[in-house]
């Protein structure tokens, strides 16, 4: 099937990247990306991590803290116990917002308790897959009782990045970014190369491994897409 770039809303004052601790697992690649596409498109984020009642409050710091860590916001709420929620409500006050996550992280529960009434359709996470089904077909944009408008979209499976430089993946990564100056060679990749400060970072556990592998990922699929471009190739879906 063709790759298709979707507009989720344009020009919003702030991403809200909601995940949740469990039910289903969180998936903190898709979360790398989509914080990689913010920073591409200077769209402040912030991270929402829902469902901590099913996990506790130190175990969802576990997961989400290395973000705060980074410099991230990030909000930890239940939508079913309502922790959390006047904190979301006062980041979402008086600014266009736009909800994203994977499928089943709770998008439509947390609307739905921040302004009762919405009613918004909610459903399970299917107990055979682990994964969300999609209850919000398209994105639907809502207006705040409080100010602000949130455009809830539907839940992501999969996401690729566009027009992203191998070569510059790393200066989208703020964790990474400030140490790039302190490597040996100027075109450094930060994967094989003697005196990286990135791949000494990691050694030394100042980078963590999980957002280290997540760039290395991210390069090697881009590397690969430049390369089949430098062909005349032309990924299916694509102009």
């Amino acid at each position: 099937m063709a790759e298709r770039e979707q507009v989720i809303l344009a020009n919003p004052d702030q991403a809200v990247f909601v995940f949740s601790c469990a039910e289903p697992d969180p998936r903190l690649r898709m979360l790398d990306r989509l914080l990689v596409g913010a920073e591409l498109q200077h769209i402040p984020p912030v991270i929402c991590a829902n469902k901590i009642d099913l996990v506790g409050p130190d175990e969802a710091r576990h997961l989400f803290g290395i973000y705060e860590e980074i410099g991230y916001p990030v909000v930890y709420t239940s939508a079913t116990e309502g922790v959390g929620i006047d904190q979301l409500d006062r980041q979402l006050r008086d600014k266009i917002s736009a909800l994203v996550g994977p499928s089943g992280t709770g998008k439509s529960s947390l609307l739905n308790a921040i302004q009762p009434g919405l009613g918004l359709q909610v459903r399970e996470v299917s107990q055979a897959t682990r994964k969300g089904r999609h209850t919000t077909a398209v994105t639907q944009l809502f207006r705040l009782d409080q100010g602000g408008w949130v455009a809830d979209t539907p839940g992501i499976r999969a996401l690729a990045l566009f027009d992203v430089d191998p070569e510059e993946l790393d200066a989208y990564f703020p964790d990474i970014a400030p140490l790039v100056t302190g490597c040996r060679f100027s075109d450094c990749t930060h994967t094989v190369e003697p005196g990286c400060a990135v791949l000494e970072a990691v050694e030394e556990g100042r980078v963590h491994l999980h957002r280290y592998e997540s760039y290395v990922r991210l390069r090697q699929e881009h590397q690969r897409l430049a390369d089949m471009y430098w062909w005349g190739i032309r990924p299916e879906g694509t102009k």
